[in-house]
């Protein structure tokens, strides 16, 4: 995929990120916003929990916020092009109509952002026909409303009849039942709102094995899908990503729940691992998730699963093709919005 760089018309790479990346993520990056085995037989307790978010806003002139409404296939140029223009981060709306909502700091420079902006759009149609009906909006917050602004995107989340995830400055539902993760998302994705999470988080209930079993979680971000993976029983977790900033959201989201101790996070890239995993799961782009399918089919123990998402609809097949000439079998195809997650299993020992 390419997108238009701001600035000069020129055409530049985005290269695929090896974390909870902007195109399947309802990815917050905003302003003051692994393998040995031993069997652990019964789930996490749940424990009190802090509630104050190193997240908190800090003194600042104001922010202004970027509103771009458009066609999912789009959002992670869109996303590219945000960050290249300045923005500490993102968030992909999935509810309504989709979206890409980025803060950048207050600058003289408003109408010439405005106007960059405008003119990318222009451009982004040549190459997505699908955004032809994008739609634009600049406006500015004071900064003694950004904690309440930044704070709306994340809400208690039911994921399952077993899961709930709730932000750390909101109470738990009270009787909600099952377990709960408590999650400070900062400058990471994963909050369980997006699709991909979601499926991810629910993949991972349904296919996790009986008895002593690890996980490989590859593109961890804010940490949650191997948070989940603890308290599900998971003997010993190894959580990658290459962005330094999402491994520390991670580790303070993973003290949150009390699951140091299950989980291992690295920022070593994926070829140098070693060892096998009863899980593996990957919330990535399509094309991170091509390029690594040999080391996931490498990095699994025989018959067991993987749960792959960050892919569009119309993206499953390009995937699913290759975990066949693998020779990976059961492959399903799981959809919620425009997002789907597929899961596969590894041949076992007699296949």
């Amino acid at each position: 995929m390419e997108y238009w760089s701001d600035g000069a018309f020129e055409r530049t790479p985005f290269l695929p990120l090896l974390q909870h990346s902007v195109a399947p993520s309802r990815r917050f990056l905003g302003p003051p916003l692994h393998c040995s085995f031993f069997l652990r037989p019964t789930p996490l307790k749940n424990h009190s929990y802090d509630t104050e978010s190193p997240s908190a806003p800090k003194e600042h002139p104001g922010w202004i916020e970027v509103s771009i409404e458009v066609h999912p296939v789009a959002q992670e140029a869109v996303s590219a092009f945000l960050f290249d223009l300045g923005c500490r981060g993102v968030v992909l709306g999935e509810k309504g109509t989709p979206s890409v909502k980025a803060y950048l700091p207050m600058t003289e420079r408003f109408e010439e952002l405005r106007g960059r902006t405008e003119a990318f759009l222009h451009r982004l149609r040549d190459i997505f026909p699908e955004a032809a009906h994008s739609s634009l909006h600049f406006s500015k917050i004071q900064e003694e409303d950004w904690s309440l602004t930044w704070r709306r995107h994340f809400h208690v989340e039911r994921i399952s009849e077993r899961l709930t995830v709730v932000p750390v400055w909101e109470p738990a539902p009270a009787a909600s039942g099952g377990m709960t993760i408590r999650m400070d998302p900062g400058p990471a994705f994963g909050t369980g709102a997006h699709p991909t999470t979601r499926m991810c988080l629910q993949g991972i209930e349904n296919l996790y094995p009986p008895g002593a079993w690890t996980m490989l979680d590859v593109g961890t971000g804010s940490g949650i899908l191997a948070i989940y993976a603890a308290k599900l029983g998971a003997g010993e977790i190894l959580a990658i990503d290459t962005d330094p900033q999402a491994l520390r959201w991670a580790q303070r989201n993973i003290e949150l729940n009390h699951c140091s101790e299950f989980i291992d996070l690295s920022s070593k890239p994926i070829g140098e691992l070693s060892g096998v995993f009863s899980l593996l799961v990957a919330n990535l782009t399509r094309d991170a998730l091509l390029e690594l399918l040999p080391d996931f089919q490498r990095l699994l123990e025989k018959n067991g699963a993987v749960i792959l998402s960050g892919l569009l609809k119309g993206q499953s097949q390009e995937v699913m093709k290759p975990l066949r000439l693998l020779g990976f079998k059961e492959i399903r195809v799981v959809t919620q919005a425009e997002w789907a997650c597929i899961t596969a299993r590894k041949p076992g020992v007699l296949e």
